[in-house]
């Protein structure tokens, strides 16, 4: 009997992914171990994470995505009534509004955003397949756009291009067209100077420092300075493992998450950071492939997005660290410690994993 169940529960599991994201997950933890300083009671923590990721991900891996497609609408209207209580009654740390404090313990909502906003497009559009009209995209925008709204308002600005890339890409897929694609780029662009002049000014000031970092080399400009110094310090073979100065002198700054691709640079070079690159690929290569072979829209539209998503964390986080993009705070995908992105993560590839497993049963169904 348990035999029975064992074997249904595992059959679901994609183990391509899966290996994949456990050589990652192996990984991660050796860099953890060096970017905290040899500090064990981190790489504990971490593996805790690790635990209830990988039990996240197998349980939505074993969960059909009718179920998931189910709970779209309560779990995005769920996620929204969160996000108005933090604008209203929310924690207030460092200038952002960003946390709900319910007693025993604190949740920050922009997080469920990341997954909830592309499952309710998935499910919308999945409804209005038949009939898709502009007014369908103009909805869809709006479903996309509250949140957005909302969580940047917090202030949290990375988490907001994160829940606004997820959604967009939903809409993408499900075939908006590339003049209006076209139209709004244009119209981003002459309206940057009226959405400069609503950056806070910390926001404006990491622009600025993008474009040149030596103007406040020891504020604002420190951890883009000291990142690229340890990616090019580690050279084509790197330092090796524990032996980067500039992560063990304590130079680069959150080196356990946001920057800890600094750390893995230096101490693996440019062939590490390659093979890095290669597991990072695979993961986005398969999801495609599942994506592609989803036999309706939801799944094909949801399996699209975390595929996409995934490919923005880790372009948006190593564009972060070398100096091409701003500093907004994304966590490497798999690598940086944090158990709320890890969990995100699991759930994510779970789903993944469900609608390739699935397939059969969603077509006949």
């Amino acid at each position: 009997m348990i035999k029975k169940w064992f074997t249904q529960f595992i059959r679901h599991i994609d183990s391509v992914l899966l290996a994949t994201v456990l050589m990652i997950l192996v990984v991660a933890l050796m860099t953890l171990y060096s970017a905290s300083g040899q500090s064990m009671a981190k790489v504990n923590g971490q593996l805790m994470n690790i635990m209830v990721m990988v039990g996240v991900m197998l349980l939505a891996a074993n969960t059909q995505p009718q179920h998931i497609e189910r709970i779209a609408l309560p779990a995005y209207l769920f996620g929204l009534l969160l996000l108005v209580a933090v604008a209203l009654i929310g924690d207030v740390s460092h200038g952002a509004r960003r946390w709900l404090n319910l007693g025993v313990t604190k949740i920050q909502p922009s997080e469920l955003m990341k997954l909830a906003v592309p499952i309710m497009l998935s499910w919308y559009f999945s409804k209005r397949e038949a009939q898709l009209s502009s007014k369908d995209y103009a909805i869809a925008g709006l479903i996309l756009l509250a949140p957005v709204l909302l969580i940047a308002k917090q202030p949290d600005l990375g988490t907001a291009t994160l829940v606004f890339a997820s959604g967009f890409y939903v809409i993408f897929l499900a075939g908006l067209s590339w003049k209006f694609i076209f139209g709004s780029a244009v119209a981003f662009g002459a309206a940057l100077p009226v959405l400069w002049s609503m950056l806070h000014d910390y926001q404006r000031r990491r622009v600025e420092i993008l474009i040149d970092p030596s103007q406040d080399p020891l504020g604002a400009g420190y951890h883009i300075i000291q990142a690229t110094i340890a990616i090019g310090s580690g050279g084509t073979t790197g330092k090796g493992w524990l032996n980067g100065t500039q992560s063990q002198l304590d130079f680069v700054p959150e080196r356990t998450t946001d920057f800890i691709f600094a750390v893995f640079a230096e101490e693996f070079g440019l062939v590490g950071c390659c093979l890095l690159l290669v597991l990072f690929t695979i993961i986005i290569g398969r999801a495609f492939m599942i994506a592609s072979q989803a036999k309706n829209v939801f799944s094909r539209l949801l399996a699209g997005s975390i595929a996409a998503t995934f490919f923005t964390y880790c372009f948006v986080n190593m564009g972060m660290v070398s100096g091409i993009l701003p500093v907004v705070g994304i966590p490497l995908p798999l690598v940086s410690y944090g158990g709320t992105s890890l969990l995100t993560l699991g759930l994510s590839l779970g789903l993944l994993m469900s609608v390739h497993s699935h397939k059969r049963l969603v077509a006949t169904d």
